[in-house]
Formats: C-alpha cells, sequence, structure tokens
C-alpha cells in the first residue's frame, strides 16, 4: 500500500497520547453522572431547594444579615455553592472506589496514562459535575429572590476553585477508602459538617467568638463566603484573604493526590 504523502501526513497530525488518553477518561466520567442526571442533577437540586423553601419560610422575616440583602437572596448563592462542593466531591470519589470495587481500575490504570492526566481528568470531571448542579440550582432559586451579581469575576473563581479542591479531595478519599462503607465516612463526618458549619444558612459575624474562631480554621468558609462576595460585594472577610487560603488548599490536595497517584498507593495491589 502505497505510503502517505508527506504534505498530507504534515496536514493531519496524529494526537498526543496525553491529549488521547485525558480526553477518553474526561469522556467516561462525564458519561457517568450524565447517564443517571436524575439522580446525579435532579435529586441535589431538589435537595437545595427544599433547604431554601424551609429556612426562608422561618427566618426571612426574622434575619437580616447584610444591610438591604433579603435572608433568601443571602441563602441563594450558599446553597449553590455547598452544592457545587458536595457533588464535586462526590463524582471524583464514587468514581474511583466504584472502579476498585468492581475490578475495573485495571482497565483504566493499564494504558500509559501519567498520574497528571488521570488527575486532571477526573478533577475536571467532578468540576463539571459540581458546577453543573450549582447552575441548575441557582437557576431554580433565582426566581424566589432578587440576587445581584456584584463581582461576577470573584463568582466564576470561587466556583472553579472550589469544584476543584473537593474533585481533588474526592481523589483522595476514593484512593484511600476500600470499601463504600469508608468512603460514606468522608462524606458523613467531614463533607457534610463542613459545609453546613461553613456559613451556608448564617453569617460569621453573627456566632459567638468561640465558634466565630472554629469556623477559621474551615477552608469551606472561605469558599462560601468569597462566592457570596460575588454577589453582594459584602462578605465576612476580604475575597483576597480567602481566596489565598482557598488556593493553598487546593495546591495542598492536588500535591498530595498526585503523591498516591504516582507512588500506586492501594491502586495497583
Amino acid at each position: 500500500m502505497p505510503s502517505q504523502p508527506a504534505h498530507l501526513a504534515a496536514a493531519t497530525p496524529r494526537q498526543p497520547r496525553a491529549f488521547t488518553g485525558f480526553a477518553m477518561l474526561l469522556r467516561k466520567e462525564v458519561l457517568r453522572f450524565w447517564k443517571v442526571s436524575f439522580q446525579t442533577l435532579a435529586a441535589p437540586i431538589l435537595t437545595s431547594v427544599l433547604y431554601l423553601l424551609i429556612f426562608a419560610q422561618a427566618l426571612e422575616q426574622r434575619v437580616e444579615v447584610y444591610p438591604g440583602v433579603s435572608y433568601t437572596a443571602f441563602l441563594i448563592p450558599g446553597l449553590v455553592m455547598m452544592s457545587v462542593l458536595q457533588n464535586a466531591f462526590a463524582n471524583s470519589s464514587s468514581s474511583l472506589i466504584q472502579s476498585r470495587v468492581t475490578g475495573n481500575l485495571v482497565f483504566i490504570l493499564l494504558p500509559p496514562i501519567s498520574p497528571a492526566t488521570f488527575f486532571l481528568a477526573y478533577v475536571l470531571g467532578a468540576m463539571l459535575r459540581g458546577l453543573a448542579v450549582g447552575a441548575g440550582v441557582f437557576a431554580v432559586t433565582v426566581w424566589f429572590a432578587e440576587v445581584h451579581f456584584a463581582h461576577p469575576l470573584w463568582i466564576a473563581v470561587f466556583a472553579l476553585l472550589g469544584s476543584a479542591i473537593l474533585g481533588a479531595f474526592g481523589v483522595i478519599a476514593g484512593i484511600v477508602a476500600e470499601k463504600f462503607d469508608q468512603l460514606a465516612a468522608f462524606q458523613n463526618f467531614l463533607i457534610m459538617p463542613a459545609t453546613m458549619l461553613s456559613g451556608v444558612f448564617y453569617s460569621l459575624h453573627t456566632l459567638p467568638p468561640l465558634w466565630k474562631t472554629v469556623s477559621h480554621f474551615n477552608p469551606f468558609f472561605y469558599m462560601i463566603d468569597g462566592f457570596r462576595y460575588g454577589f453582594f460585594g459584602q462578605a465576612d472577610l476580604s475575597p483576597w484573604v480567602s481566596v489565598g487560603i482557598v488556593a493553598a488548599c487546593f495546591s495542598l490536595l492536588s500535591t498530595v493526590a498526585l503523591a498516591l497517584l504516582k507512588s500506586g498507593y492501594k491502586l495497583r495491589t
């Protein structure tokens, strides 16, 4: 068979192997949550709407966190960010543990895919699910109160960083946990308390001094406070402080996750 002319070969270069592996892994992660979107997208949106209806009904006339901002409006960004964080973690962690339990992780590890490619595909897949749920929550809840966009860039920065952090943490949890019960412990004893105690339903300045101090050790607080600043231009802390702490958390978790992937910890045994 005659070889392809040089000028045609140059015009149709082969895709780099790393990009092909990344694209296939990312496609798998997206299809995984998209095919069961009623469970992975619609269910968390409904949960957030129920939170809004219950808390807004109970506290709308009794609480004003920021001057000129209704409690319902204050609540919406917190619920959006909470949904983003919880679902980003759920996607990467459940995908890894499911692959390990069913034994099909070997088919992902056999191809020559670098740890960085593996990490990026899983984290980006988690980000896409988290952001999709967050957008759905906002689209539904925004009808309940008037919400402004004081600083849209800060909204995007904290949404992207927050979903990336929980996607990276999900990779770590999916590697460390050996069965679904252990993964549930991460969800029930770390993720859920951290999100519920991060200022979703209240402002830091309404807390007693002890709990205000404790809240400063919760990285979820900085994600939600910075995200809320993007809507109202008001927050408990400067967004620059929050983004610095959030970025440092992402760097730390990414380093740990990549180290675990490079070592093959609990993945190649």
